[in-house]
């Protein structure tokens, strides 16, 4: 059981890492805390990756050069990013898609609606599910050993070094380490921590919802942080959170939870108030910051209320909205003030300014002398029948993680460790210092991912790290 490299963790970033390791001919064993059903992580409820290409390829229309796609990171993180790092991701998502494919991955154009992706977003064929279990099938096939419903409770590190991890009461050694086990939002506990009390004295986040796995409790992210004094990044309020429906389960809703019919309508508070702009930026640059600012109202819950003109627009999620013939009769079905929601509505109403509604352009139609704006899509919300979503933020990964460079190297007073890389979530708020971009998470995943594993590979046999991005195509 003592391989040449340990990787732990089991979803995309882990199985990049270990299937790079065994290519090159190191021997591998995979730990996912998860058993085997539930094996994947987050990423078993992912679409898609975010690629840059400077032409059309396969899946991907039109172009989506560098430039561009670091202009889009740098807007939704507000520059609480590593350049240098998120460049290489950048870059990095140009070229793996032909790696992936060897493994079993597959892609397909965009369905319709897809949240005006096609031309940023290579879709995987089947969801995240087929790509985790496309990863599985790879690598038990080339031999990599995987051992399910096997958490790691601590690890073994000596000036920096990893030497070995405890499943229990079982010791495990290796020559290198991958650590890729994710974030900490389903440790209710720790969110409750990072959030505290507001001041109601009430905890914000005991009404997060986590839109993915139950698994990652951030137990080994606390462990080095804390006992073993590895570097830091990130805020821990910081995290890719989405306004998804309040009637989700509390673990692993998935994407089908969320709420995109937020740029059709308004968007409302407990006191029946507009709080932010509806119409701000395409969705896919604006949808994860709406759980954020969901979760900033009172109750930590808000209603994304539409008229039958949205409807056939966005994707629909699972659960139907609350359906009504009027606005009076709405507001009382979703138990909201009926003369304020009124009050709320017709200013709004009064307010649009009606040009030319294109949905998938930043068009003219917009709102004049109301506060807060809404700068595009702007239509009354006038023709019967209405529908309201009541929201609640979810809650997708976390962004607070451990520095690392362009080697993946979990760092310890500045200095790089020699054997034990990160990738994943536990180092994606070294490029998500806040906001998000829709597939990003997967680029990250996806880059660092490889390059721990071809650096955790180079380290078992002494040779040191290499730094970039692995930007071959076969």
């Amino acid at each position: 059981m003592d391989p040449d490299v340990l990787v732990i963790g089991g979803g995309n970033a882990a199985l990049c890492a270990a299937l790079m390791a065994r290519e090159a001919g190191r021997s591998v064993l995979l730990l996912e805390a998860a058993p085997r059903d539930w094996r994947g992580g987050n990423s078993g409820h992912t679409r898609n990756l975010r690629c840059m290409h400077d032409a059309p390829q396969d899946v991907l229309v039109e172009a989506y050069p560098e430039e561009e796609f670091w202009q889009d990171l740098l807007k939704v993180t507000g520059g609480i990013t590593n350049e240098h790092l998120a460049r290489m991701v950048i870059r990095a998502s140009s070229t793996c898609r032909d790696w992936m494919r060897r493994h079993g991955v597959h892609f397909q154009p965009p369905l319709s609606g897809a949240l005006h992706v096609a031309r940023t977003n290579a879709f995987f064929m089947g969801g995240g599910k087929a790509l985790v279990n496309a990863y599985y099938r790879s690598a038990e096939r080339l031999g990599v050993q995987v051992r399910y419903a096997s958490p790691v409770d601590r690890l073994e590190i000596e000036d920096g070094e990893f030497k070995a991890a405890w499943v229990g009461e079982q010791r495990i050694t290796a020559k290198t380490c991958v650590l890729a086990a994710g974030g900490f939002e389903s440790n209710r506990e720790w969110l409750r921590e990072a959030w505290g009390q507001n001041a109601r004295g009430e905890w914000p986040s005991d009404n997060f919802l986590i839109r993915g796995t139950a698994f990652n409790r951030g137990v080994l992210l606390r462990h080095l942080l804390e006992d073993h004094g590895a570097d830091r990044i990130g805020d821990p309020t910081q995290a890719h959170m989405v306004a998804i429906d309040a009637r989700a389960p509390l673990y692993d809703g998935g994407i089908c939870t969320r709420i995109d019919c937020v740029s059709l309508g308004v968007v409302v508070n407990r006191e029946a108030e507009r709080f932010y702009d509806e119409g701000e930026d395409f969705w896919p640059k604006r949808y994860a910051i709406w759980g954020r600012l969901v979760a900033q109202q009172p109750g930590q819950t808000a209603w994304s209320v539409i008229d039958a003109k949205a409807i056939g627009r966005f994707m629909p999620p699972v659960f139907p909205g609350v359906r009504a013939d009027s606005l009076p009769e709405l507001a009382r079905k979703l138990g909201l003030d009926e003369e304020r929601f009124m009050q709320t509505l017709d200013a709004y109403n009064g307010a649009c300014r009606v040009g030319h509604f294109d949905h998938t352009a930043l068009d003219d139609c917009h709102t004049e002398g109301l506060a807060p704006a809404k700068t595009h899509w702007a239509r009354p919300i006038d023709t019967a029948p209405f529908y309201g979503y009541q929201l609640r933020p979810g809650v997708t990964f976390t962004y607070l993680g451990l520095e690392t460079d362009d080697t993946a190297a979990v760092r310890f007073a500045g200095q790089p460790s020699t054997n034990l890389f990160v990738a994943g979530e536990m180092m994606a708020g070294n490029v998500l210092g806040k906001g998000y971009t829709a597939g990003v998470g997967m680029s990250i995943g996806t880059a660092f991912g490889r390059i721990a594993g071809r650096n955790a590979a180079l380290a078992a046999t002494g040779h040191p790290a290499v730094r970039g991005a692995v930007t071959e195509k076969a």
